[in-house]
């Protein structure tokens, strides 16, 4: 029995799923039950019976999941699988800015850890951040932890005021403008799609701005044949699927997360094998935490 099937015999046996982000190797996107960003696999985890969710993506995700699913066993692929903007903001930061502005909104971006959220008024995802924060009642928004995002946000809902951190995502802060620029002469007919965690100065210079599965989305509607792609290349895979006759660019080749790219083939068959690396979380984080990201849901539909 070959691995691809031993990974469907045991999906089986121990009435598995396998959700992988669009970030992780195509191999690992191939097998899975269900592929999407971080919106998508929040929704969908909502609403599965199998008992056992394997999540191929990294560490917040993971949480994002179980808190979501309090009874089902979540189980990482690779537990080491983690995103460094997802630390890059504290409690006594954002007790900081509660303290100098009794009204703000803690607006926190999926990409942050189950005790971050735990604090927060209200997650995000980037497909659906804009939306989010017009329907807030609140006038002022601390937007937390990406900077980038936080920027694009409040350039679409001018009418709020917003406070911004300074975390952000290595792999999209990588992608420079001249580099754009410089794939935008090699491939001229080519539209430039882009994440918004990029920077505003390739934000500007772009076609469309969207969320993973917005790119992916466009992409499939165009009548154009040729893209420039900026966010991680891992998204290439599944726009290759969807577009077999359209063709897609990278900026540069380090457009990759090296923790999404930890998880592999070998890992997934681990991970169903043992049921090892499950995430637990303390019920009351997890009931904390719960409450940004069912808002989120509900102000999302």
């Amino acid at each position: 029995m070959n691995q691809i099937e031993e990974i469907k015999r045991l999906k089986e046996e121990k009435d598995a799923v396998i959700l992988a982000h669009y970030y992780v190797e195509g191999k690992v996107q191939e097998i899975a039950d269900y592929v999407g960003d971080s919106y998508a696999l929040s929704k969908l985890a909502t609403t599965l019976s199998a008992k056992n969710i394997i999540f191929c993506g990294v560490k917040f995700m993971g949480e994002s999941a179980k808190i979501l699913n309090a009874q089902k066993n979540v189980v990482m692929a690779d537990d080491s699988a983690d995103c460094p903007m997802a630390h890059m903001v504290d409690i006594e930061t954002i007790e900081k800015v509660r303290s100098e502005n009794p009204d703000v909104c803690v607006v926190c971006y999926v990409n942050s850890t189950a005790e971050i959220k735990s604090h927060s008024d209200v997650c995000v995802t980037s497909s659906n951040a804009i939306r989010i924060v017009k329907a807030l009642p609140n006038q002022k928004i601390f937007f937390i932890p990406d900077n980038n995002l936080g920027h694009y946000v409040s350039t679409k809902v001018p009418e709020k005021d917003f406070i911004f951190h300074d975390g952000f995502c290595h792999v999209h802060k990588s992608i420079n403008k001249e580099s754009v620029l410089a794939a935008k002469k090699e491939h001229p007919d080519a539209l430039v799609l882009t994440h918004p965690e990029c920077t505003f100065d390739v934000l500007e210079i772009s076609d469309f701005i969207g969320s993973t599965s917005e790119i992916i989305d466009y992409a499939v509607a165009s009548e154009k044949n040729n893209f420039i792609i900026c966010t991680e290349m891992g998204v290439i895979y599944e726009l290759g699927q969807k577009n077999p006759d359209k063709k897609f660019y990278p900026v540069s080749p380090n457009q990759l997360c090296p923790d999404m790219k930890r998880i592999t083939l070998d890992k997934v068959l681990t991970a169903l094998k043992t049921l090892d690396h499950e995430v637990t979380l303390d019920d009351g984080l997890a009931s904390k935490a719960n409450i940004p990201l069912s808002r989120m849901l509900e102000l999302a539909k």
